[in-house]
């Protein structure tokens, strides 16, 4: 017993060998194990194959599916060039501001009190900017160009899923007073009117952009690299000066008002340069704040709007026939006793005046002495006059917007057709052409380019008329505004003055009304050294005055006043006391 124990401890301490057991014996064939042992090593290789591959070969495609879910390019906004008046003063810059973007998803799981503080932050209301997170899109703009101030109190309600991009926006010191000759951008930058639209080019420059890493959360975590410097915007220097542009616009705003007109419109060219110094229009906009922008606001009148010049045209037909020697400015016409039949038409002037002299023609504004006049002068020669100056043809303005105007081919004028155009119906024009046109006389019977940008070289000019010619009219439209003129209200106490009246019916369904008128004068000031074409434009005035001389004639003379001492141009006359008669001469058309 005792030593079968021992035996048996013996065994248990040696153990027993698994395959010695029958149980426990492996009769797998040895092939088997190899076919497994070769099976794990292929799959090792295909591994070490696949890493190879990924890791070395087609790196590219990895790093560039990585990149489109990391990896952003944010744009670097270039600042937009400044605008300035002639003098310096800036009529236009950019501001730095921000705009408010959030990930709907992280800033809906925030509480609700900073969810409304936020609201009224960005001035929306709540369910505004709850119906804006409402969104499956994981980026959404809350709201464009807000002032820093706003954003610093924003960045300190510390919301998940808000963040900034910086942008700019567009400020206009000058506000109502330049809108219409500056104009305004949009939110994205791009400029919408005045020159704003015209050199959008030039002041936009070109943005530039640079590569980052952000998180799930948008935040930034690395930079990649600058991959584009921006590039700031031209500056622009304008023709216009502020302090005739603040001129103009009040003597437009109170003509308006005054004569509880529609609209109005003025203009200032510089004689010796052909830069427009002022064009101001009433209505206007504030470019600040375009909440409440009518078209009626933002309509440019000066440039824009067509109509008829009426009596401030004769004085184109007047030249052509002195400077084809077909009449002196002493020529006598009679005109009867007011009436005229011509093509079947009858022309009328608003009195009898008899037999006159050309001068006398302008002076009164006769519509049947400029008629007898036309009849000395071919169509065609109207109308090469009519377009050499710039009627009816399209505009090189480089200003958006500017009309034509309409000049019929002179093959198609009847008789009567051809009597109206000499004294300014059956044709249209803007403002600023009829302007334009009359740098003619207050030159040397040249014209010259205008220019909404200062001018650094002297303009050339196309001659029209001799300078003989040039002159002969200026001393007609100087007797325009003498007490017997049809422009008597038009005088400027200390300076020589002279221009021309104009009424015109406006078309309503295709006929003349005979209620609703365009009152205008253009004018040159001063006359013994010309400096100032100004233009005024009065759109269906409603009081009892609708005619020329009484509603554009007064507000030329309360512009050119201020504008002649604002430029400090010296007084050319020592009248000082204006003679308007109790009854002024009204022209007949």
């Amino acid at each position: 017993m005792k030593a079968g124990t021992n035996g048996s401890r013996v065994a248990a301490a040696k153990g027993v060998a698994f395959s010695k057991s029958p149980v426990l014996a492996v009769r797998l064939p040895d092939w088997r194990s190899r076919v497994v042992l070769f099976v794990l090593f292929a799959a090792f290789l295909a591994l070490a194959g696949r890493a190879l591959w990924l890791q070395g070969v087609s790196n590219q495609f990895l790093q560039k599916q990585g990149a489109s879910r990391y990896e952003r390019t944010l744009e670097l906004p270039a600042t937009r060039g400044k605008i300035f008046d002639r003098n310096g003063i800036v009529l236009a810059s950019s501001l730095p501001v921000k705009a408010v973007w959030a990930i709907p998803e992280d800033v809906l799981n925030s509480p609700r009190p900073k969810l409304r503080e936020l609201a009224q932050l960005l001035d929306l209301p709540e369910a505004d900017l709850l119906k804006k997170l409402d969104s499956d899109r994981t980026f959404v703009y809350l709201k464009r160009q807000v002032e820093m101030d706003v954003i610093a109190k924003i960045e300190k309600l510390g919301i998940d899923g808000i963040d900034t991009r910086k942008e700019y926006k567009r400020y206009y010191p000058q506000g109502e007073v330049m809108a219409h000759i500056v104009g305004f951008t949009n939110v994205e930058d791009v400029g919408q009117e005045g020159i704003e639209l015209a050199q959008q080019k030039n002041l936009v420059g070109q943005t530039g952009s640079r590569r980052v890493i952000k998180d799930r959360l948008g935040r930034i975590v690395e930079d990649v690299g600058l991959s584009r410097e921006p590039h700031d915007g031209k500056d622009l220097t304008l023709s216009v000066d502020s302090k005739l542009q603040y001129i103009a616009f009040n003597s437009i705003k109170d003509a308006v008002e005054k004569f509880h007109a529609k609209a109005g419109a003025a203009l200032v060219l510089d004689v010796h340069t052909g830069e427009v110094l002022a064009l101001a229009n009433w209505p206007t906009y504030n470019p600040n704040d375009r909440s409440r922008l009518t078209g009626e606001q933002l309509r440019n009148r000066v440039i824009t709007d067509t109509f008829e010049p009426g009596s401030t045209l004769k004085p184109f037909t007047v030249a052509l026939a002195l400077d084809k020697g077909l009449i002196k400015p002493t020529t006598l016409f009679d005109t009867g006793n007011g009436r005229y039949q011509t093509g079947g038409h009858t022309i009328r002037d608003t009195h009898p005046h008899g037999v006159i002299d050309v001068t006398t023609i302008i002076q009164k504004s006769s519509n049947i002495g400029t008629t007898k006049i036309s009849e000395m002068l071919s169509a065609q020669e109207m109308w090469e006059m009519f377009t050499k100056v710039g009627f009816g043809q399209a505009p090189r303005y480089g200003f958006p917007g500017a009309a034509a105007g309409r000049v019929r081919p002179y093959k198609s004028w009847r008789t009567v057709a051809k009597a109206n155009m000499s004294f300014g119906q059956g044709i249209s024009m803007s403002l600023l052409q009829l302007a334009h046109a009359w740098l003619i006389f207050a030159r040397d019977g040249d014209v010259i380019p205008l220019s909404f940008q200062k001018v650094t070289e002297k303009p050339v000019g196309q001659q029209i008329i001799s300078p003989k010619t040039a002159a002969q009219v200026r001393t007609m439209v100087e007797s325009v505004v003498s007490p017997q003129g049809t422009a008597s209200q038009a005088q400027v106490a200390g300076y020589r003055v002279g221009g021309k009246t104009g009424t015109a019916q406006k078309v309503i369904n295709g006929r003349y009304s005979q209620t609703h008128y365009v009152g205008n004068f253009v004018g040159i000031a001063p006359m013994s050294n010309p400096r100032f074409v100004i233009a005024v434009m009065i759109d269906d005035p409603s009081g009892p005055f609708h005619t020329g001389g009484a509603v554009a004639a007064p507000t030329f003379a309360a512009l050119a006043a201020n504008a002649l001492r604002a430029a400090n141009v010296p007084p050319d006359s020592t009248v000082t006391d204006i003679i308007i008669p109790e009854h002024p001469l009204e022209e007949s058309n």
